[in-house]
């Protein structure tokens, strides 16, 4: 039943056919003693990525969702589309590529779970402490990262991590733009969510290729940069209405 589930994994995925089976085996392992599901987004895969996915759920992996884009949307457009159709309380986003480690999740839950009237989180971030990236990916974050943080002070040391636990209820009140995905916290705090930052594992991709440069990165991400600082600075959120008797 849809109300039984506390956590969907949301997981998009763009020609990643060899990646996909050892990850969703990990998901099921980690999550044994949850009550889950899985959604991955086929975001317009030219490989067998589709064929690989109905195998998988044909062959007995019976918390698997598919979805599919016709044509690649991005990661944004997946991660929203695969939250509209997720029945859990919270959403684990896991990138396809097999790098984040789906054994921290665990860990994740049980800092919102909490003690009760002690833990109030809608966000818990994942921080790669330990990055398996090519050294020009990790200066271009270490890079991105740094003018962020000093342009929307959002206390986050790595918000390019695919690893994260949200309250699916606070990400359907953000707003929806490409490439929202890597600004999930600073639009949080915009809507006076609470989050925590806890370091994750991160491992090298063993198939495939990174579908981006980090030119295009760069490019997209400056433009994204500012455009977030607009909406941040042009919120008034950060007081509620007071409802008066009488």
């Amino acid at each position: 039943m849809s109300q039984d589930i506390f956590v969907s994994v949301l997981i998009p995925a763009k020609n990643e056919a060899n990646n996909l089976k050892p990850l969703l085996e990990e998901v099921r392992a980690a999550l044994a003693d949850e009550a889950y599901e899985i959604i991955v987004v086929d975001d317009g895969s030219t490989d067998s990525t589709l064929h690989e996915l109905r195998q998988l759920k044909n062959n007995g992996l019976d918390a698997l969702r598919i979805l599919r884009h016709e044509r690649s949307l991005g990661q944004s457009t997946s991660l929203y589309h695969a939250a509209i159709a997720a029945r859990g309380q919270w959403l684990a986003t896991l990138d396809g590529d097999g790098q984040n480690d789906p054994a921290d999740i665990p860990g994740m839950l049980a800092l919102v779970r909490g003690e009760k009237g002690l833990v109030d989180v809608q966000l818990v971030a994942g921080h790669r402490v330990n990055r398996r990236d090519t050294a020009s990916k990790r200066w271009a974050s270490r890079f991105a990262n740094g003018l962020r943080r000093r342009l929307l002070n959002d206390d986050t040391p790595d918000t390019g991590c695919g690893l994260k636990l949200i309250e699916r209820a606070a990400f359907l009140r953000l707003p929806y733009f490409d490439h929202m995905h890597r600004y999930i916290p600073a639009l949080i705090q915009r809507h006076n969510g609470r989050m925590i930052v806890h370091p994750v594992n991160h491992r090298p991709r063993t198939a495939g290729v990174s579908k981006y440069g980090n030119i295009d990165r760069a490019l997209v991400g400056i433009l994204d940069l500012f455009g977030v600082w607009w909406l941040i600075k042009r919120t008034r959120l950060n007081t509620n209405a007071q409802e008066i008797e009488g």
